[in-house]
């Protein structure tokens, strides 16, 4: 077969990008790489994915990608299989031509047998276009980012837009308990719907923050007869048949007997354990659980496989720094915000409370979604927790733990991030547990120092870590 020079030059003038770019320390080359080989050939993820064997497995949605895709990928490799995978959680499409170059020989050729991949969920439907996966994965559908994403009805369309584009015979592993994703996935072939039918942890009723409160079809108000978390449950409208439909696989009963510790029972029969904890991780660990029955793993390698995954970079990931134990909780929007506060107030019985908010492009500009965060419940909980505000906007925070009932007397604000880490292990005594959550690139500057002081390695140095 003659070779294609192009993908070769694409592929050779990648690596050197990426070499160069962590010998400069300007970064991990998770996305430079995929830049450059793009502008030297366009069409190198569409002529690379086609040759792994196993196929391309595509994850997307708002919340839980790159939990949910490094349970995924690690399970098919504890299967045997060598997988590629978008392990820095660059998840547009230029972080994935860099996975998919850097897996690559000179010639083009992957060493991989097949890859799992996060997708941004407005990078989907090129991300489908190009690798023609076998599998996609939705997640979630919840209001993140407005400022760059548009309404959820818009992300929603667009992703529904993409799966009609699946080559025939591709399967689509969807949380219908999501009534937006439903809504999308309705009448599609290859569905395989799934959700939880555990009656622990349900909340009230609709929370502040749940967005989906319209039936997707008729646009009439949907009726929540059990809410998991934001707006996910069991509902049907109160108008037309758009109801929740019977998942083919299901969660019968979730157990958190810690923060870091999630025990599923499955409607086939398995249990699983996970060291991962919080309800929104149930959904997470769910998902790879289907996913991976779907693909043919059996049920014993797939709960072994889930059991042998560690939290990834900031997704409850642990360290200890100016002698204190801190977990660190990415939450980026506002029902990812109330199970992170949810889960270290019930579970991690956190008192010491770091919280940055960034407000640059990856974060998100408006930070308006403040004020559709549950903080009252740092004003409600007996643990009457101290809180160091962080971050860009930690005084637009301050305010807002203001007007949440949170005492002054219990705030102190620091936009340094290094003050803000070393004022919050001053805080906090020698026995607890530091609850550190913020917002992405937030999270990135707090963890610079702890890489700075020793404490944890790089992202891209470390294979069970990813932004």
């Amino acid at each position: 077969m003659t070779p294609d020079l192009r993908l070769t030059a694409a592929v050779a003038s990648a690596k050197a990008a990426a070499a160069t770019s962590r010998l400069l320390r300007r970064g991990g080359g998770t996305t430079i790489p995929g830049d450059v080989a793009l502008a030297v050939d366009r069409g190198t993820l569409r002529k690379l994915a086609p040759k792994l064997r196993g196929g391309t497995v595509l994850v997307t949605g708002t919340n839980g990608k790159t939990t949910t895709t490094g349970i995924l990928a690690g399970a098919l490799e504890a299967s045997g299989e060598r997988v590629l995978t978008n392990r820095s959680g660059a998840n547009l499409v230029y972080g994935l031509v860099a996975a998919a170059v850097a897996d690559a020989d000179l010639r083009g050729r992957p060493r991989s047998h097949a890859a799992v991949f996060e997708v941004d969920e407005l990078h989907l439907d090129r991300a489908v276009e190009e690798t023609r996966p076998r599998m996609v994965v939705v997640l979630n559908l919840l209001r993140d980012q407005l400022d760059r994403s548009g309404e959820l009805e818009t992300t929603a369309a667009r992703i529904g837009d993409a799966l009609r584009k699946l080559p025939d015979g591709a399967r689509i592993v969807a949380n219908v308990d999501d009534p937006l994703v439903a809504g999308q996935v309705r009448g599609l072939t290859g569905l395989v719907p799934i959700g939880v039918d555990a009656t622990d942890f349900l909340l009230p009723g609709l929370p502040h923050a749940a967005d989906a409160r319209a039936c997707p079809v008729c646009n009439a108000p949907l009726a929540f007869s059990r809410v998991v978390l934001a707006h996910c449950g069991t509902y049907s409208c109160t108008s037309c048949d758009f109801a929740r439909p019977a998942p083919d696989y299901a969660l019968t009963r979730i157990k958190a007997p810690s923060i870091d510790t999630l025990d599923l029972d499955t409607s086939d029969g398995a249990h699983l354990h996970a060291h991962v904890g919080g309800v929104y991780n149930a959904y997470n660990v769910f998902a790879a659980y289907a996913a991976l029955r779907t693909l043919g793993v059996d049920q014993q390698q797939a709960a072994r496989g889930i059991e042998q995954f560690q939290p990834r970079f900031g997704r409850q990931e642990t360290l200890r720094l100016h002698g204190r134990t801190m977990r660190l909780l990415l939450a980026k929007n506002p029902a990812g915000f109330d199970e992170v506060l949810r889960t270290a107030d019930e579970l991690g019985h956190a008192t010491t409370y770091l919280i940055a908010i960034n407000d640059r492009v990856a974060d998100g500009r408006d930070v308006s979604w403040l004020w559709d965060v549950d903080f009252e419940r740092l004003a409600r909980t007996q643990s009457t927790p101290r809180i160091v505000a962080a971050g860009t906007r930690a005084h637009d925070l301050a305010v807002r733990l203001k007007y949440a009932g949170v005492p002054g007397e219990r705030i102190h604000v620091e936009t340094d991030p290094q003050r803000a880490l070393q004022h919050a292990a001053d805080t906090a005594t020698a026995i607890e547990e530091v609850a550190v959550l913020a917002t992405y690139t937030a999270m990135l500057d707090l963890r610079a120092v702890a890489e700075r002081a020793g404490a944890v390695a790089a992202f891209w140095q470390d294979g069970k870590a990813a932004p």
